[in-house]
């Protein structure tokens, strides 16, 4: 029918459109961050409105099944002056019609189609079909020919996008008025007809300085036509966007570019406000552009850095306190332990913080939410604390594409891949507290989402690490390593959380559930105790899921179930209800021999402990220092007085 119907074209020129929409030109790989590809449409008619019709994308791979991965509901949408319509990243230019996320539409080979149909017609995973179909393109870069795609849409050609990072390309469609179609690879055109012809558009680009400016500051905002305007150009633009308002900055968001000319600039003036609200993005975007005149760029993001931030009572990793954050454990916790050993008393443990009938799971969307909280640096509230690379990186670059660089996502310290837990669809919805999952010990699926052992990462150093065992993978060098204690008690929080789980010595690469190594954890415990910055996430989980880590309220449990009092009958070492922390400061920390005590204000006693637990020194009477004479090292002193007691860490150079 296609062959009768191509004889008929190219009989009757004027005929020359079998269908009212066609995919025009198609970019799937520029550049190789995949931040400016698009799919370019175009209508017979100008102005048309592409209510009712959808896109859908193919995925051609052996594992893909030449089905379904993503559809676009193009309700709402109408194509330009031109008869084109733009869907693409907000990285091309001049701007699309309509933004999809960088790095969706896949490389090939695989096809996209046209149809006259509703999304719910095409769930993902919907084999290709000719059913409705309008109009298709089978594509790739260099990949061999998918003959299954070609067949389910009743194509012919598999068009090759040969495009590089230096010299892109995308394939595109001409029509030469006679009814001879022609596809090939060219420098990409979108917006524009792919010949030249057309109504010529005046692309207006914003241009500013910087992407981040401080509360107060003053700047420039400067927008260029691609050519002189012939008349007046007025337009207006906005700023708002979130908790961003006109309440936040002061200056004229109504311009004009005289005629003969082709650039404006205004000013801007961000107010320094007393408010702590965070790190804001302002949107700079165009509200009313007429074509020809269309956006060469468009949500032009400013970052605006409150300087009303807070810094926490308590230190971060890599200057630790200890004391100042205390458990928010209910009183009698963990009461149920006492007297148990061994495989008991892992059961009773994981009783507690395995309840089905007071534990709740969060999706994983809601981690990001739980982690801005959780791990924000102490000397920053506006900052995560990054786990390994140990510096603080501002909430607002959380990754949300692609590139990682200068980003920071999810790190599971218990990597999924080694546990055997995933994602859902439902984990991609951020609910909120209130909107969970019931849980238990065998939910190991849960463990995807669990807080206790997920923390804010470097996105580049989370893609380091992988899915290797720590003692294979240390941390950056040049770190201090102090986050070293802190995931390997989250490691020995999901072992016995989750059955399935377990730690053992060495590496296991073929045992699925199986974490090591056993001794560089013990190590990595002993030598980087529970601090404040932990004992506050731990606080923080706590409200969200309604469990703790016990091993940063009661640090030797781990000694008692993997270390060196195995079999032990274990008894807790202190009762929150009848023992409240020392308030005290120590300094210098580190220090060549005496460390003097802060906000000691009754007599106490001392020892000094090796980090593996051994005393090393007793002081019967201590007020106002200690003079410790110890070789360099790492050291635990413990102060308490008649009702109330504090363990600090001491470095001796």
């Amino acid at each position: 029918m296609k062959r009768v119907l191509l004889l008929m074209l190219f009989l009757i020129p004027s005929l020359n459109w079998s269908q009212v929409l066609l995919i025009n030109e198609l970019d799937a790989d520029t550049p190789s961050t995949d931040t400016e590809e698009f799919i370019e449409l175009k209508s017979q008619t100008p102005n048309f409105s592409t209510d009712g019709y959808i896109l859908v994308f193919f995925n051609g791979s052996t594992s893909g099944g030449d089905a379904s991965y993503m559809v676009i509901d193009l309700n709402g949408y109408s194509t330009d002056n031109n008869g084109l319509l733009v869907i693409g990243n907000a990285g091309v230019r001049p701007f699309p019609q309509g933004v999809i996320s960088d790095n969706v539409i896949q490389n090939g080979a695989d096809a996209v189609g046209i149809y006259q149909a509703s999304v719910f017609d095409f769930p993902e995973g919907t084999v290709a079909t000719q059913v409705n179909l309008i109009d298709a393109m089978v594509y790739g870069t260099n990949d061999p020919v998918d003959t299954g795609l070609l067949s389910l849409l009743g194509e012919t050609t598999q068009h090759n996008d040969s495009g590089t990072n230096a010299n892109p390309r995308s394939i595109q469609r001409f029509d030469d008025g006679l009814g001879n179609i022609t596809f090939s690879s060219e420098t990409p055109t979108p917006r524009r007809e792919n010949d030249g012809s057309g109504i010529a558009i005046n692309p207006v680009s914003i241009i500013v300085s910087d992407t981040q400016y401080d509360e107060g500051e003053t700047f420039d905002i400067t927008f260029m036509a691609e050519t002189n305007v012939t008349s007046d150009l007025n337009f207006n633009i906005i700023l708002s966007n979130e908790g961003f308002d006109t309440s936040d900055y002061t200056g004229n968001t109504s311009l004009t570019i005289p005629a003969g000319q082709n650039t404006t600039t205004i000013s801007i003036t961000l107010v320094d406000d007393t408010e702590d609200e965070g790190d804001e993005v302002l949107l700079i975007r165009f509200l009313d552009l007429v074509e020809p005149i269309v956006p060469s760029n468009n949500y032009v993001e400013v970052r605006v850095v409150d300087n009303d931030f807070t810094v926490a009572p308590f230190g971060t990793p890599v200057n630790p306190t200890y004391g100042v954050v205390a458990s928010t454990q209910p009183n009698g916790y963990y009461d149920s332990l006492d007297g148990l050993a061994d495989t008991a008393l892992r059961q009773a443990l994981q009783d507690i913080i395995a309840d089905p009938t007071t534990v709740r799971a969060q999706t994983y969307a809601d981690v990001i939410d739980i982690l801005k909280e959780a791990d924000q640096n102490p000397l920053n509230s506006n900052q995560v604390w990054l786990v390994y690379s140990e510096e603080g990186r501002a909430k607002l670059d959380l990754q949300t594409g692609s590139s990682n660089v200068g980003k920071w996502n999810r790190e599971h310290t218990f990597p999924r891949s080694r546990g055997g837990f995933y994602s859902i669809e439902e984990d991609e919805v951020a609910d909120g507290v209130d909107v969970y999952w019931t849980t238990e010990a065998d939910s190991l699926r849960h463990g995807n989402s669990d807080a206790h052992a997920l923390r804010a990462v470097d996105g580049q150093e989370n893609s380091s690490r992988g899915n290797q065992f720590y003692g294979q993978y240390t941390g950056p060098s040049g770190t201090l390593g102090m986050f070293r204690g802190d995931v390997a008690r989250s490691v020995f929080y999901m072992a016995v959380r989750y059955n399935g789980l377990e730690i053992v010595n060495g590496y296991p690469e073929s045992s699925v559930g199986d974490f090591g190594d056993l001794a560089t954890l013990l190590d990595w415990h002993r030598n980087d105790p529970p601090d404040d910055f932990e004992m506050n996430r731990n606080n923080v989980v706590y409200n969200w899921q309604f469990n703790r880590n016990p091993f940063i309220d009661q640090p030797d449990l781990i000694e008692y179930i993997w270390g060196n009092n195995v079999g032990d009958v274990w008894t807790q070492s202190l009762s929150i209800e009848d023992e409240l922390q020392l308030k005290v400061s120590l300094y210098p920390n580190p220090t060549d021999n005496r460390i003097y005590i802060s906000g000691l204000h009754s007599e106490a006693s001392a020892e000094v402990f090796s980090i593996e637990g051994k005393v090393l020194k007793s002081f019967s009477t201590v007020n106002d220092y200690i003079d410790l004479e110890l070789v360099s090292g790492i050291y635990m002193l413990k102060l308490k007085t008649e009702n109330s007691s504090v363990v600090k860490k001491i470095v001796v150079r």
